[in-house]
C-alpha cells in the first residue's frame, strides 16, 4: 500500500508498505483524512532533539525507540473506516466510520500512533486501530471535520487545567492550531471575554471565527497593556515568554502552559512568588475529553470549517510540510489518501 513516511527529514511517498494486519483486539481501517500537526512538522525538524528529551522524561519507563536512519510513520488526527476486525475480536461492523485517540494496544504493549518505524500511522492508505479505542463518528458530522477530534481535545485539556468560570478574562498568547483550540473550548465553555494575541493576521482571524471575542496584534506591543486576564493561556512554546508573563500578570493570575518549547528557558520565580500566580503545564487530552471533543464537534459547538484551508493526497504532504511553515498561507491542512 501508500504511505507518507520521513526520511531524512522530508516527507516521501511509498507504495511498498506491506498491508498491516490486525491482531486480537486490533482493526484495520482505511484512513479516509488525517490532519498535519505542528508536532509533526517539529519532529520532522528537530526529531534527535524531540527524541533526546523524550528519553530523559521517560528514562528507565520503557519509552518507544525511534531509529531516525529509517523510515518513520506519523499521522495522528484521524478519521477512518473500519474494513476488518482481527482473531476473536468485537468491534463495529465494517463500514462504520470512526476515529480513536492515536494509541495501538497489542500483545507487546502499548504504542502511541505519533513517531514510529514499525507502526503505520494516518498518513497512508490503512492502518491499525484498538478495537476498544474506536468512537463511532456521529452520523452527519464531516470525516474532515472529524478529524480535527485530536487537536480540539488538546485545547479542551487546557482549559479543563485552568477551571476557568464564564465571567473571568482569558487571554490566549499564540493563534496556532493549540491556541485556536484553546479559544474553541473557552467560548463552548462559555468564557464572555477571550483576547488572542498573535503575529500572523491569517491565524488572528481564524482565532476570532472559533470564539475569540478580541483579538491583537503582538506586533504592537505587550498584550497586557491592553488586557489584565484572570487566566493567561501561553500556547507559543519558546523561550522568554513564560517569564514575561510572570512580568507583567497582575497578582493572582493563573497560567496554563501548553506550547511545547523544546529549549532550555529561564524564567525569575520571584515575579510568580510576588504576586503569587499559580503555573500549570498540561499536555495532550484524557480519553474522557476527546470523546467529549468529538461530541462537541458533531452537535456543532464548534465550528472548525474555516480552520480546514488545505487538503493533499499522500504524494504532496511533503509540499503540505514545507507550506505550513508559513502561517498566513494555512492553519490545518489534511491528507486525504
Amino acid at each position: 500500500m501508500r504511505a507518507a513516511v520521513l526520511r531524512d527529514g522530508r516527507m516521501v511517498l511509498r507504495d511498498d508498505v506491506p498491508d498491516p494486519i490486525p491482531g486480537l483486539g486490533q482493526v484495520l481501517v482505511a484512513i479516509r483524512a488525517c490532519g498535519i500537526c505542528g508536532s509533526d512538522l517539529h519532529f520532522a525538524a528537530h526529531g534527535r532533539q524531540m527524541l533526546d528529551m523524550t528519553e530523559r522524561v521517560m528514562r528507565g519507563s520503557g519509552g518507544t525507540a525511534v531509529d531516525l536512519t529509517r523510515d518513520i510513520f506519523m499521522g495522528h488526527e484521524f478519521s477512518a473506516e473500519v474494513l476488518e476486525a482481527g482473531p476473536d475480536t468485537d468491534t463495529h461492523p465494517a463500514g462504520t466510520m470512526v476515529t480513536s485517540i492515536p494509541v495501538l494496544l497489542s500483545a507487546t504493549g502499548v504504542e502511541p500512533i505519533v513517531y514510529s518505524n514499525h507502526t503505520v500511522g494516518g498518513y497512508a492508505e490503512r492502518m491499525l486501530l484498538s478495537a476498544p479505542l474506536l468512537l463511532p463518528i456521529p452520523n452527519g458530522l464531516d470525516l474532515k471535520h472529524a478529524t480535527l477530534t485530536e487537536p480540539m481535545a488538546v485545547g479542551l485539556h487546557a482549559v479543563n487545567k485552568s477551571n476557568i468560570a464564564a465571567g473571568e478574562t482569558a487571554l490566549v498568547l499564540g493563534c496556532g492550531p493549540i491556541g485556536v483550540a484553546i479559544i474553541a473550548a473557552l467560548r463552548a465553555r462559555g468564557v464572555e471575554n477571550i483576547v488572542a494575541s498573535g503575529f500572523s493576521t491569517k491565524r488572528r482571524e481564524l482565532a476570532t471565527t472559533v470564539g475569540a471575542h478580541q483579538t491583537l496584534d503582538a506586533a504592537d506591543g505587550s498584550p497586557f497593556d491592553t488586557v489584565q486576564p484572570a487566566v493567561v493561556f501561553e500556547a507559543i512554546g519558546v523561550p522568554g515568554i513564560i517569564d514575561d508573563v510572570l512580568l507583567r500578570a497582575r497578582p493572582g493570575t493563573r497560567l496554563v502552559v501548553a506550547g511545547v518549547c523544546m529549549e532550555a528557558d529561564t524564567f525569575h520565580p520571584f515575579f510568580a512568588i510576588a504576586k503569587e500566580i499559580n503555573v500549570q503545564f498540561c499536555l495532550a487530552y484524557t480519553p474522557e475529553e476527546f470523546a467529549e471533543s468529538l461530541r462537541g464537534l458533531a452537535e456543532g459547538e464548534t465550528d472548525v470549517t474555516a480552520l480546514i484551508t488545505g487538503e493533499v493526497g499522500l504524494d504532496g504532504v511533503g509540499a503540505a510540510f514545507d507550506d505550513l511553515a508559513d502561517p498566513e498561507r494555512h492553519g490545518k491542512i489534511l491528507v486525504t489518501p
